[in-house]
C-alpha cells in the first residue's frame, strides 16, 4: 500500500509541475529574469502552494504516525550552517542556469527531450559524487 501511495502522490506532484508550467524553463527563466522580460506568473504557483504546505506541516506536527501507519519524521536541526548555504547557492546557480530544478527536471525526463535528461544525469552524478566525497571526510 505504501509503494501505491508513493507512487500516486509523486504522479499527483509531477501533474501539478507540468500544468504549473514548472518543467518549462523559458518559463522558470523568465521567472527569474527579474530586469529583462519577468514572468511572474509562477509565484502564484508558489502562493498557492505554501499555505497548503504550512498546513499540512502543522498537522504533522501533532501527529506521531501517517494515515499508513509509518512513523511521522519531521526534521529537527534548525542550525544554519556553511553547508546549508553552499547547498541553497549551488542549488539557486544550477535553477537559473538551466531552469530546472531537480522535480521538474524528473517530471520532464519522458517528454523526450534530452535537457533534462542529461540534467537528470548530472544531478545523480553529483549526488554520488558528494555521497563519495562526505564519506571520505567523515
Amino acid at each position: 500500500m505504501y509503494l501505491i501511495t508513493a507512487l500516486l502522490a509523486g504522479l499527483l506532484f509531477g501533474a501539478g509541475l507540468i500544468v504549473s508550467g514548472m518543467t518549462n524553463p523559458q518559463k522558470v527563466l523568465a521567472f527569474l529574469d527579474l530586469t529583462g522580460k519577468w514572468d511572474p506568473s509562477l509565484a502564484f504557483v508558489m502562493l498557492g502552494a505554501i499555505p497548503v504546505m504550512a498546513l499540512a506541516y502543522r498537522m504533522m506536527k501533532r501527529r506521531r504516525h501517517t494515515c499508513l501507519g509509518q512513523e511521522v519524521q519531521i526534521p529537527t536541526k534548525r542550525l544554519i550552517d556553511v553547508r546549508l548555504v553552499m547547498g541553497a547557492v549551488i542549488f539557486g546557480v544550477g535553477w537559473g542556469l538551466v531552469g530546472y530544478c531537480p522535480g521538474p527536471a524528473l517530471a520532464s525526463v519522458l517528454t523526450g527531450w534530452m535537457s533534462p535528461v542529461i540534467f537528470s544525469v548530472a544531478m545523480v552524478v553529483g549526488m554520488w559524487l558528494h555521497r563519495m566525497l562526505s564519506g571520505m571526510r567523515e
